[in-house]
């Protein structure tokens, strides 16, 4: 099923480099918009290197071993 949406007052700017993107890639707007939505929503799952280092940081994870210790003692929990 789907639905259509509408997002209205966008800055003329924003659509023309919209537009531009678009046709760059070869799409229509809508499929170019789409996909935009489409990669927004699968990205939000996925750690960024940052995001890794940010984690190690705060877990304090000094060796390999360490690391190891931590991934065997998660995977058990499933």
């Amino acid at each position: 099923m789907s639905v259509n949406l509408s997002i209205k007052n966008l800055p003329t700017e924003l659509v023309r480099k919209l537009k531009q993107r678009a046709t760059r890639n070869r799409r229509s707007l809508q499929d170019e918009l789409t996909t935009i939505l489409k990669e927004s929503v699968a990205a939000e799952g996925k750690l960024s290197l940052d995001d890794v280092l940010r984690e190690t940081r705060r877990l304090k994870i000094r060796t390999k071993s360490e690391s190891v210790k931590m991934i065997r003692a998660d995977r058990d929990t499933r």
